[in-house]
């Protein structure tokens, strides 16, 4: 298992991000390349899962929204990301750090309601749903795929984003809640610059704690058997 480490990428436009991280996580399934976590932020985009979403806007809502349609391999339904809303990728090698997909999922929670308290943000979790919620009302929505065990995709965390963004889908399939983000609840919210360390930092923290390392497999060694006395 190697040392964890993280890095802030600014805005970076959603494919290209999409495209880094199947790329990276391909290396550290090689042996090649080392765990990461990236923190960015994207412009408006709409990204769905491997699950079927039927209420996606028209082309010409999209072109009048300036947001594009996304699908790739992570769970969930539909959900928007946008400026103002820090994202935080994790490729990990989960299989070796004993996680499995449960315990990374909770891991990533756990950091992002660890963040969220030393803003003064009480945050948890609802029953049936993954991501982190304020009541009813998600703050932070997760998606991730696994691959051999090394996980791609991550959490994004609502800082100050134009809410509009998630009118223009359900968010995540949610009927019976709604969405919120960390400027909603307190009066300074930081910039997702500014954010970027303390989220990395809680991340990292709960990712480490909750690690088992698996012990490698035992390989016998290989001994000359000695010679018969003649």
């Amino acid at each position: 298992m190697s040392s964890l480490h993280w890095s802030w990428l600014g805005r970076v436009p959603y494919a290209q991000a999409l495209a880094q991280q199947r790329a990276h996580r391909a290396a550290v399934i090689a042996g090649t390349g080392a765990e990461l976590i990236w923190l960015l932020e994207h412009d408006s985009v709409i990204t769905t899962g491997r699950r079927p979403v039927v209420d996606l806007p028209t082309a010409a809502e999209l072109q009048a929204a300036q947001t594009e349609v996304v699908h790739t391999e992570r769970g969930g339904l539909a959900t928007w990301h946008g400026p103002g809303q820090l994202i935080a990728y994790a490729i990990l090698d989960a299989w070796s750090r004993g996680l499995g997909a449960r315990g990374t999922v909770c891991a990533m929670e756990d950091g992002v309601m660890t963040y969220l308290s030393t803003l003064g943000i009480t945050a948890g979790r609802r029953d049936g749903y993954p991501g982190v919620w304020v009541g009813t009302d998600k703050i932070c929505a997760l998606g991730m795929h696994f691959s051999r065990g090394v996980s791609m995709h991550g959490i994004a965390l609502n800082l100050s984003p134009d809410m509009r963004g998630f009118g223009l889908i359900q968010p995540c399939g949610i009927t019976d809640g709604g969405v919120t983000s960390v400027s909603e609840q307190i009066a300074d919210a930081p910039s997702v610059e500014q954010a970027s360390a303390g989220l990395a930092a809680a991340l990292l923290a709960t990712i480490e704690a909750r690690s088992r390392p698996k012990a490698a497999p035992y390989t016998p060694k290989t001994v000359d058997a000695p010679r018969p006395k003649r």
